[in-house]
């Protein structure tokens, strides 16, 4: 099924009525400031476990996740002074930062090194979505043969079909990939370049 929302003003019925699909253990697809997500509520173990089916992914290589605001970061993550300014002046944008989890994650969210990719992307149904649920949403990219990024709805379908409960059209996305920054340790490192800048961290 493939709902459209508006991305500058989402309604607030349709929002509902997609947290009601989560809530229910549901998978969906959605758009991001970089491309199309596929994600879950991530309290929700049998969906997480789906997601990890449709991807074919193997369990040691969690996925990451979407927060509402730095507050709820900084409630799944351990954040350091150093790491909250840079959240704080990057953020929402196309980046996924690495951080140490808090015992708020679900276990199967987190590394080996207890560590989680978060997101906070500049796009209104992705925050509304988050808000309205009240728990953040899994976030993996929505690709199809040969790792393509998926960036129109019926796309999405016409690859994922049946595996995926509700696909919200957003209308069009950047299509490329947040860029992956790890603020563990002494010294920031970049793990991936994509639409996010990371000259501060070179």
């Amino acid at each position: 099924m493939i709902l459209e929302i508006n991305p500058i003003n989402p309604p607030h019925r349709k929002i509902r009525q997609v947290v009601e699909v989560l809530q229910r253990g549901g998978v969906i697809a959605y758009p991001t400031d970089t491309i199309y997500g596929i994600g879950c509520d991530i309290m929700n173990k049998k969906a997480i476990e789906r997601i990890y089916q449709i991807k074919q992914r193997p369990k040691q290589q969690p996925f990451s996740f979407i927060c509402a605001d730095l507050k709820s970061i900084s409630h799944y993550a351990k954040v350091t002074n150093y790491a909250y300014k840079n959240l704080r002046r990057l953020l929402p944008g196309p980046y996924t930062f690495i951080l140490e989890g808090s015992n708020q994650v679900p276990k199967m969210m987190l590394t080996k090194r207890k560590t989680a990719g978060i997101r906070l992307p500049d796009h209104p149904i992705c925050m509304a979505l988050i808000t309205a649920l009240g728990n953040p949403i899994l976030s993996t990219s929505a690709a199809g043969p040969d790792d393509e990024l998926l960036s129109e709805a019926w796309r999405i379908e016409a690859f994922f079909g049946k595996q995926l409960d509700l696909i919200i059209d957003g209308g069009p996305v950047p299509g490329s990939p947040s860029s992956v920054i790890s603020l563990i340790g002494d010294e920031p490192e970049v793990l991936r370049r994509g639409l996010g800048d990371v000259s501060l961290f070179e």
